[in-house]
């Protein structure tokens, strides 16, 4: 049997959060020094407004500030943004968009438009391929 337990590392990405207007929810930046690989994973609970969308935007950076950031072209993205976004009828449902660009550091921005009410929404990344392995339990 494989053994993915000691060979990712998850680390917050959106804390769990309510949103009721259109305020772009932006990722801790994520670190991704000593693995290989990098997915997000995008937790989508209840959406109460019956028109709303949401859009996700990866960027990279050699800077833990961002600065010098840019979005990622999609040569570098596994799967797309389009399909990482949702709508107000993915009540429940989970997206993923994985990073495969050689930037250090990554973020995910998940923006709402027309939402006025309570969407409730997280992320986690999900690193892995690590250069050194088990890792580290809990993640750190």
């Amino acid at each position: 049997m494989k053994d993915l337990h000691n060979n990712l590392h998850v680390k917050r990405a959106i804390s769990p959060v309510s949103v009721a207007d259109t305020t772009a929810q932006v990722s801790q930046v994520i670190d991704r020094q000593g693995f290989d690989s990098l997915e997000f994973l995008i937790l989508i609970g209840a959406i109460a407004d019956a028109d709303a969308t949401f859009t996700a935007l990866v960027e990279d950076a050699d800077a833990s500030d961002m600065s010098g950031g840019a979005a990622v072209t999609d040569e570098n993205l596994l799967g797309t943004e389009v399909l990482a976004g949702f709508q107000f009828d993915d009540d429940n449902e989970v997206r993923k968009i994985g990073y495969i660009g050689g930037k250090r550091y990554v973020r995910l921005t998940i923006t709402p438009v027309g939402n006025a009410s309570a969407a409730v929404l997280g992320a986690v990344a999900v690193l892995g391929h690590p250069a050194v392995a088990p890792t580290a339990n809990p993640p750190v």
